[in-house]
């Protein structure tokens, strides 16, 4: 193996990935539009949930959990405030 190969399948990774982020993402603002205020759609209580989940998720697969928890984190803040600008321009 080499690390072009190596980068090939982390570049085949990558866009399977975005694609899932795209389909979650749709998902996002059809929850966003189904909330009421700024607090529902930040949710804290929701977003320790899920990363909870996420963590067992990434244990049970062999992944880091720290790794899965900081992206996690960091895509859930950027969730939230594409919810909060679909929100506020409802």
């Amino acid at each position: 193996m080499t690390l072009a190969s190596v980068r090939q399948n982390i570049d085949s990774l990558d866009h399977r990935i975005v694609r899932l982020i795209a389909e979650r993402q749709q998902w996002v603002v059809r929850a966003g539009s189904l909330k009421t205020d700024e607090q529902a759609v930040r949710a804290p209580a929701r977003v320790e949930q899920v990363i909870a989940k996420v963590r067992a998720l990434a244990e049970e697969a062999g992944a880091s959990p720290e790794v899965v928890e900081a992206a996690y984190r960091a895509l859930v803040s950027a969730f939230i405030e594409l919810e909060l600008d679909h929100h506020r321009s409802e």
